[in-house]
């Protein structure tokens, strides 16, 4: 009995709308109502291979789905129902009307199983570009998800990727934010880079975006940020440069000694040399000298060293060449008196020097000449010489 009262009120409900169809789709409407789900599963193929261009069938095929779904034990005939719905809605230019997308999304949230949901969510993702509303409400469900993560509950890895996947159809800068989460939170390795593959795609001012994590948020997720720079190939070198500035500028704010900022602060020393970023001088050279007093106290490795020297190389003015200049002067009396020096520092500092071309080193850099240095210094030193502007 409720089955016959069901299929009565869906036959009224479907057949309401279908005026305005062509014969045809009338006909195909009035079939699926009255057949068994096998044959609701051939009219929707039937109608499908003919490239039905409505999106009416496909629609009352989803509601009918939504409606009945929870009576149904074995749910195959209804995937088979969905999935055929999904890709005939796919093929119809200007499917995403509202009350398509108002259906499909809550198919989404009320029906079970991975893989028909993950169909769901991506083709609304396809059909449902430019619509403000369920831009934000897939925002909304992917940051509650990855809240239950963050919180340590179990989420379904298949429907957080499918997510990603929409957004990036989607294109809407809004999701900046729930993406960035995604890459922050600590998820496996494969949807972090989903996430950065999406945040590169989406139009939007993400530089702005990034400076403001960098700027505000705590030091996990600016670090988080500032790998997405490294990792960018969408942004220009000019900002790449200033966020690398910040990012560093930000990393010497404090001397707390934590393992985020620390590792940004070193990250962002690499990407300043290779950027070759003068306008970051001055806070190489401050981070030269935290490095330094570190070296000395045996707390970071040599390597951290060699590369704050080759960053002063890089970015340095007179300033830097004064810095490591006087550093040379040190080395140099330590090496006339005891004939004790560091080669790979030594020769660091004479090739920075050269490549700054500040003529003050240039007492310095002769002195070299003149002491039992290796071949490969000495032959450094000259080099740096001729280098030196006059």
């Amino acid at each position: 009995m409720n089955k016959r009262i069901i299929s009565v009120v869906l036959f009224l409900f479907l057949t309401a709308g279908i005026y305005g169809e062509s014969p045809e789709m009338q006909e195909f409407v009035q079939r699926f109502v009255r057949a068994d789900l096998a044959g609701k599963i051939d009219i929707l193929y039937e109608a499908y291979s003919n490239e039905s261009n409505s999106t009416s069938l496909y629609l009352y095929a989803l509601q009918f789905v939504l409606d009945n779904y929870a009576q149904i034990g074995d749910l195959r005939d209804m995937n088979a129902i969905v999935s055929i719905s999904l890709n005939g809605l796919r093929n119809i230019d200007g499917a995403g009307e509202d009350n398509v997308i108002s259906v499909l999304w809550k198919l989404f949230l009320e029906y079970p199983g991975s893989n028909i949901k993950t169909e769901i969510i991506l083709t609304l993702g396809q059909l449902a570009r430019g619509n403000t509303a369920f831009v934000n409400d897939l925002n909304n469900y992917l940051m509650e998800l990855n809240m239950r993560f963050r919180a340590g509950e179990s989420v379904d890895y298949m429907i957080v990727s499918a997510c990603i996947s929409a957004i990036m159809e989607l294109a809407d800068s809004s999701s900046y934010p729930v993406l960035f989460a995604v890459i922050s939170f600590g998820y496996p390795e494969l949807l972090s880079s989903e996430s950065y593959g999406a945040l590169e795609v989406i139009p939007g001012n993400l530089q702005q975006f990034l400076l403001n994590v960098i700027a505000n948020n705590p030091p996990d997720e600016k670090f988080a940020a500032f790998r997405a720079v490294i990792n960018s190939n969408r942004l220009t070198i000019p900002e790449r440069g200033q966020l690398a500035e910040l990012a560093l500028a930000q990393s010497l704010l404090t001397s707390d000694d934590n393992v985020d900022l620390t590792a940004m602060r070193y990250a962002a020393i690499l990407k300043l040399t290779q950027l070759r970023w003068t306008r970051a001088n001055a806070l190489a050279i401050r981070h030269y000298y935290r490095i330094q007093a570190d070296y000395n106290q045996e707390l970071v490795s040599k390597e951290r060293f060699l590369e704050a020297i080759a960053c002063l190389g890089a970015l340095g003015n007179s300033d830097a060449a004064l810095v490591l200049g006087l550093q040379l002067g040190l080395i140099n009396i330590r090496t006339e008196s005891t004939g004790i020096y560091d080669p790979e520092i030594t020769l660091a500092i004479v090739q920075s020097l050269g490549l700054i071309g500040d003529n003050a080193a240039f007492n310095h850099l002769s002195y070299v000449t003149n002491l039992p240095y290796n071949n490969e210094i000495i032959a450094a030193a000259r080099e740096a010489i001729s280098r030196l502007k006059w």
